[in-house]
């Protein structure tokens, strides 16, 4: 997994910001500003058709879904969004994780009980603190659209953010419902990476060029 520096000290003033490890092989989309999300959209578009010059009309298809999938993203209050490249022997391990956040105070297991319809929702704690989570099952549109007969698997955890009334929602998502508890394991150790960083701390790192 890729490595994000961490801290869980007080957050006086300006708010904290959310540090992640994810696998290598995830892509990182940042949502806004717009011009960020269309650099980064370009690039990733340009290393998977790295050396293949003779699929322009695949290369400008695969570009525009993955446009869609960030806007999709920016209208469910995103931030951030990561997409899995990962293979295991030669099979794409397809998954996404999108970071929202929510300007609402976390009121625990019945607000989030609200959400989840016929999902699993269940409290529980993280290093970054406590947190409501919730597993579901559905046909997404994407799904629809390719014709899939599976189900995606979703993850989502509502974490408080610390001194603040709003809640960093992680909506994993995964299409392969053949090897999706495997999945779920991924993506709860992933969760399990969040911190707090203080924001003094990233201009730090950032200013150093770290």
């Amino acid at each position: 997994m890729s490595k994000a520096p961490t801290s869980t000290e007080p957050y006086p003033g300006r708010a904290p910001v959310f540090g992640l490890v994810t696998p290598e092989d995830w892509y990182r989309i940042p949502l806004q500003p717009r011009e960020r999300l269309e650099a980064s959209v370009t690039a990733l578009v340009k290393r998977q058709f790295a050396g293949v010059d003779d699929q322009p009309v695949l290369r400008r298809r695969t570009e525009e879904q993955l446009l869609d999938t960030a806007e999709a993203g920016v209208e469910q209050g995103g931030v951030v969004l990561y997409l899995s490249f990962l293979e295991a022997a030669g099979i794409p391990l397809s998954a996404s994780l999108l970071v929202s956040h929510l300007h609402q105070r976390f009121d625990g297991l019945d607000a989030v009980a609200a959400l989840a319809g016929s999902g699993e929702v269940g409290l529980t704690r993280l290093p970054a603190g406590r947190a409501a989570r919730l597993v579901r099952r559905e046909r997404s549109k994407q799904s629809r659209k390719l014709g899939s007969e599976f189900e995606d698997t979703v993850v989502e955890y509502f974490v408080p953010v610390p001194d603040r009334d709003e809640v960093l929602m992680l909506t994993f998502s995964t299409p392969l419902e053949p090897i999706a508890d495997a999945m779920v394991g991924l993506f709860d150790a992933v969760a399990g990476t969040l911190r707090w960083q203080r924001t003094s701390d990233v201009e730090h790192a950032e200013h150093n060029g770290e």
